[in-house]
C-alpha cells in the first residue's frame, strides 16, 4: 500500500526525522489559510506541492514556489483539479485532489536516502546517494557506484558505525555527523516498526544553516502486515488506485491490470507468472495479472470474472486452472454463473487439470455456453491469442 507524501512525513516525525513545516490542503481556501500560518510563522516562501502516488511531480508541474499568500493561492486553484502526467502516471495522468503547503528552505545540498528489502541478500539495505533529487533509478542504471549500500543485520538495526560511514561519504560537514546519524537511525526505526517494504527520501537536503530535512518523502507498506497497523491502513487513498484492483481487493482477490487484451484469471502466482509468459510467447499480450488463491470459493471466481470482463481492451480470456485447493468443479460453476450472470460474449479458452477434473469439464459441457477447452497450457495460449487477434 502507498501512501501521499504528507503522510509519509507525519509518519517520519513520530520517528525523529526532521520535516519542513507544512500542512495538507483540499481547497484553494485551506492551501491559502495554511500559507498565511507559515508566513505568519516566518518562512520566506512556501512550495505548492500536488499529493499524488507518482515521481515525477516537478517535471509535471505540479510543484510550484510562492513568496506571497496570493501567489500560493492563485498556484493552489491551477494545480487542484488538473491532471498530473509524470514518467510514473502514463499518459492518462492523476487528477490533483490534495496538496501539501509547506515552508521552503535555504538548501544547500540534495542528497538521497532509501530503504528496501534486498530479496536476493534476505535483508534489508540502507543507500544513499550524492546524486539527490534527481530520478535515482537513473542513477543507479548510470553510475551503479554512486549508490551507497549499507546491508542490516536482522535483529540488530541499524547502528552508529553505519550510518556514520554513510554521512560522510555524503560529504556531510563535521558538525552535522551526529544529527545525520540520529536521523538516519530514526528513518531505519520509522520503516522497520510500520513494516514498510520501501522507505525513500528524495531529496535528503542539507541547508546552509547545517540543518538537515527530509524534503520528500515516500513509503510503501506491506499488504500482509497491515493488520498490525489499523492506523496505517486508514491512510489508503482509494482515488489513487485502479478501479478494478480496489474491487478486486474487497474480495481478497490479487489483481493487477496490465496494457495487453487477453484476460488471465489463474490459480496460484507461479502459475499466473508461468501463463503470461507463455500468452507472451505466442504472440500475445496479457491483459492482467489475476491471482484467485487456492482456496477461492465459487462466488469469489464469479467476482474475478466480472472484474476481468469489466477492462474493456480485453478480447479473450484465458482460464488456467490446476487444481488442488481449488477444485476445478468449484471454478467451472463460478465460470458458468458469472457467464451466465453477464452474458459474455467474449471467447473463453479453458485449460483445467487436478482435483476433480471430469466433473468440472461436464459442468462447462452442461452450461450450454460456448467455452473453448484446451489440452495444454501451450495449446491454451496459442488459442486465446488467436481468439484474441478475432
Amino acid at each position: 500500500m502507498k501512501i501521499h507524501e504528507y503522510q509519509g512525513k507525519a509518519i517520519l516525525k513520530k520517528y525523529g526525522v526532521a520535516v519542513p513545516r507544512g500542512e495538507m490542503a483540499e481547497t484553494r481556501e485551506q492551501a491559502q489559510a495554511a500559507a498565511k500560518a507559515l508566513f505568519d510563522a516566518g518562512a520566506t516562501g512556501v512550495v505548492v506541492k500536488a499529493q499524488i502516488h507518482a515521481g515525477g511531480r516537478g517535471k509535471g508541474g505540479g510543484v510550484k514556489i510562492a513568496k506571497s499568500v496570493e501567489e500560493a493561492a492563485e498556484l493552489a486553484g491551477k494545480i487542484l483539479g488538473m491532471t498530473l502526467i509524470t514518467h510514473q502516471t502514463g499518459p492518462e495522468g492523476r487528477v490533483v485532489r490534495r496538496l501539501l503547503i509547506e515552508e521552503t528552505l535555504p538548501i544547500e545540498k540534495e542528497l538521497y536516502l532509501g530503504i528496501v528489502i534486498d530479496r536476493v541478500e534476505a535483508r534489508s539495505v540502507f543507500m544513499a546517494s550524492a546524486a539527490g533529487g534527481m530520478e535515482i533509478e537513473q542513477v543507479a542504471a548510470e553510475n551503479p557506484d554512486a549508490i551507497l549500500k549499507e546491508y542490516i543485520q536482522p535483529g540488530m538495526g541499524l547502528e552508529a558505525f553505519q550510518a556514520r560511514k554513510l554521512a560522510f561519504k555524503l560529504g556531510l560537514k563535521p558538525q552535522q555527523i551526529n544529527e545525520a546519524v540520529r536521523f538516519m537511525t530514526g528513518l531505519y526505526r520509522a520503516f522497520q516498526e510500520t513494516d514498510a517494504s520501501l522507505c525513500e527520501i528524495n531529496p535528503f537536503v542539507s541547508c546552509s544553516d547545517g540543518r538537515l530535512f527530509a524534503l520528500d518523502a515516500k513509503m510503501t507498506f506491506d499488504d500482509n502486515a497491515l493488520f498490525r497497523h489499523p492506523d496505517i491502513k486508514e491512510l489508503r487513498d482509494i482515488t489513487e488506485e485502479d478501479p478494478l484492483e480496489v474491487e478486486a481487493s474487497k474480495y481478497s482477490l490479487n489483481y493487477i491490470k496490465l496494457d495487453g487484451n487477453v484476460g488471465c484469471m489463474v490459480n496460484g502466482a507461479g502459475l499466473a507468472m508461468a501463463t503470461m509468459d507463455i500468452i507472451k510467447y505466442a504472440g500475445g499480450m496479457p491483459a492482467n495479472f489475476l491471482d484467485v488463491g487456492g482456496g477461492a470459493n465459487a462466488e469469489q471466481v464469479a467476482h474475478a470474472f466480472e472484474i476481468l470482463l469489466s477492462d474493456k481492451n480485453v478480447k479473450a480470456v484465458l482460464i488456467n486452472i490446476f487444481g488442488g485447493i481449488l477444485r476445478v468443479d468449484t471454478l467451472a460453476k463460478g465460470v458458468v454463473e458469472a457467464a451466465t450472470k453477464t452474458k459474455i460474449q467474449l471467447p473463453i479458452v479453458l485449460r483445467l487439470e487436478g482435483t476433480n477434473v471430469e466433473a468440472g469439464r461436464e459442468i462447462l459441457q452442461q452450461s450450454g455456453l460456448n467455452f473453448i477447452v484446451a489440452a495444454t497450457m501451450k495449446d491454451a495460449a496459442e488459442k486465446v491469442v488467436a481468439a484474441a487477434k478475432g
